[in-house]
């Protein structure tokens, strides 16, 4: 049955439907020896060949989910040219394919989910399907009322208009403040430039939850496969049967 080159390759783990995308804009998606540069191509995968930077695309591995307690100091990628930690140093035998759904940036902590199920990472990133995501922020300086009204009603970061889906105090003092923060979005440190935009530096940031999924007593620097009532779960919340 016909579907979508970036579905396809999204399927295969090769990589997100918009990094899939991007493959093809920059030509380095062929279909049947030819090079393809059309977002909406439909293939047959039983009878089209796939190739990407010149190897062909292998029959889809078995899916992989892991659950990583991601720690300061690692950027969220497989390789840097700079030779900086990255998560594929805690996770060295992480299978082909497998890739991190979503980002932390590299002072961010906690929750991070890992696969090859490209669908079900595409579903878990988009704003459309509104998959919750948790942090604990520890901010310099107390929030006043005013400032969390004004959060609400959505703040500018980055260009865009910007709003948590809640926000709840766990403590707080002249000093510090400690708050659970729920969004929905996963734009590039859209945390912490939200509270810059009110005047409030992040000292500490941490996802705890992400689609239902918890770190429970998972290590910092630790990682474990998903159960399978979990990744039955995250596939109800991203409406996949």
């Amino acid at each position: 049955m016909p579907i979508r080159l970036n579905k396809f390759l999204s399927q295969q783990g090769i990589a997100s439907r918009r990094e899939a995308d991007r493959l093809i804009q920059a030509g380095r998606v062929a279909v049947n020896e030819q090079a393809v540069q059309d977002l909406g191509l439909k293939i047959d995968p039983d009878r089209d060949r796939v190739i990407v930077d010149g190897k062909k695309v292998k029959p889809r591995r078995a899916p992989v989910y892991i659950l990583l307690n991601k720690p300061r100091g690692f950027l969220v990628t497989m390789s840097d040219p700079f030779e900086r930690p990255t998560i594929r140093n805690l996770i060295p035998s992480l299978p082909d394919g497998v890739h991190p759904v979503g980002r932390l940036d590299k002072d961010s902590e906690g929750l991070l989910l890992l696969t090859n199920d490209g669908e079900l990472a595409f579903r878990l990133t988009h704003p459309r399907y509104k998959v919750p995501k948790v942090y604990a922020v520890r901010l310099k300086g107390e929030v006043s009322a005013a400032e969390r009204a004004k959060l609400k009603k959505g703040v500018f970061a980055s260009g865009r208009r910007t709003a948590p889906d809640g926000i709840t105090t766990l403590g707080a003092d002249s000093k510090n403040s400690l708050l659970l923060v729920k969004i929905h979005e996963g734009r590039k440190r859209e945390v912490r430039r939200m509270f810059e935009s009110i005047g409030h530096e992040v000292a500490r940031l941490r996802r705890v939850s992400f689609a239902g999924l918890k770190l429970e007593h998972l290590p910092s620097g630790k990682w474990r496969f998903l159960k399978k009532e979990e990744v039955l779960k995250l596939r109800h919340v991203a409406g996949l049967t």
